[in-house]
């Protein structure tokens, strides 16, 4: 770390204490994604990008890089290993179909204000279908997937209006393409290509993946 946190604390004129330094690396180290779009981030956000290169310093001896969108303003801590990281086989398929819906939406120019994709459910219903080669979860289910998805920073759940027929809709988040890399993707190859149920079907171990969530 270039600077310690008293330093910098100092250096801020009483506009940061030390804590508020250890509190927004704790969060970049748990909650993986900032985004200055969210209320309850961006105090963290903008204390990061003023300081990131001593946050840089800061995470790498935890063998975290720090990366910064500041197109769409965000920043992510990407683990350069994931030993005993697992993720369910649901949650790895949902991630892939939102991944390959978002890089769609980009080609076609869809994106929402932050860099966001709104994926509807009859839309995810289909990619769900033909990516996967299976029926997509049901609501609840899909419900559940959401709020772990929401605590990766990769997707959340906004619901729908009364009148609309689905219950509610997925907002795919831009720090996915920094996240669900190469590696997720060729998931999806190796699962249509050995879809017998065999029992290491239901979880999968990502710790090969330099770009496994946190």
């Amino acid at each position: 770390m270039k600077r310690s946190w008293n330093t910098l604390s100092q250096q801020s004129n009483g506009l940061y204490a030390v804590q508020d330094f250890e509190r927004a690396a704790y969060r970049l180290v748990t909650e993986q994604v900032l985004y200055a779009a969210d209320r309850t981030a961006r105090v963290a956000y903008h204390l990061v990008e003023d300081h990131f290169d001593d946050f840089v310093g800061a995470l790498a001896p935890l063998g975290i890089r720090l990366a910064r969108n500041p197109h769409y303003r965000y920043l992510v801590a990407l683990p350069a290993h994931g030993e005993g990281v697992a993720v369910t086989l649901d949650e790895t398929l949902l991630l892939l179909v939102l991944r390959q819906r978002y890089d769609e939406a980009m080609r076609q120019g869809q994106i929402e204000e932050h860099g966001e994709v709104v994926v509807e459910l009859p839309e995810l219903q289909e990619a769900y279908q033909a990516l996967a080669g299976r029926p997509m979860p049901d609501v609840g289910t899909l419900r559940t997937l959401a709020r772990t998805l929401r605590r990766w920073g990769l997707a959340r759940l906004v619901d729908s209006d009364r009148d609309d027929p689905q219950p509610f809709h997925l907002v795919v988040r831009p720090a996915i393409v920094e996240i669900v890399g190469e590696l997720w993707l060729q998931r999806l190859d190796q699962h249509n290509r050995d879809d017998d149920g065999a029992p290491d079907d239901d979880v999968q171990d990502v710790s090969e993946d330099n770009d496994a969530v946190a």
